[in-house]
């Protein structure tokens, strides 16, 4: 076992990797507008997971996902390569859903606003239910009373 702070250090290491093959090395037409978003490693050392994101529609995001799997077994040789480690890790390819959640999570507060804008119309022409003014106040009765002086 490693500790998580050699394998969060590796795992970062794995990510430069894989971003550098795919920039350069990695020519598969089906590959499309990729960020690679993260790799984590397990604390033994042997699996690594690396999340992408793909700029583009449903159908690049299944070119790409076939690309990576195509190429996994040339990224996995370059990343043994350039971290020296005994064992190479495994290489698993996961979409990242930051995007859908980021686009999801916009939607949400765009409702909110317009929600929040027809509340406040609503209470611009809104009139109480009951007096205009529900608070007690001293009469002019008793005022006059206390300030008499003998």
């Amino acid at each position: 076992m490693v500790d998580a702070a050699r394998a969060r250090k590796i795992a970062d290491r794995i990510q430069r990797i894989v971003a550098e093959m795919l920039e350069r090395r990695i020519k598969d037409p089906r590959l499309g507008f990729v960020t690679v978003t993260d790799a984590r490693l397990t604390n033994d050392l042997r699996d690594a997971t690396v999340y992408y994101t793909v700029f583009g529609p449903d159908e690049e995001e299944a070119g790409t996902a076939a690309a990576l799997e195509s190429a996994k077994g040339v990224i996995r040789s370059e990343v043994g390569r350039q971290t020296g480690l005994r064992h190479t890790p495994s290489l698993t390819f996961k979409l990242d859903g930051v995007q859908q959640n980021a686009q999801h999570i916009e939607e949400l507060l765009t409702k909110a606003r317009q929600s929040d804008a027809e509340v406040a119309r609503a209470a611009s022409t809104a009139t109480p239910a009951g007096e205009a003014d529900p608070y007690k106040t001293p009469r002019e009765d008793d005022e006059d009373e206390g300030t008499h002086s003998v």
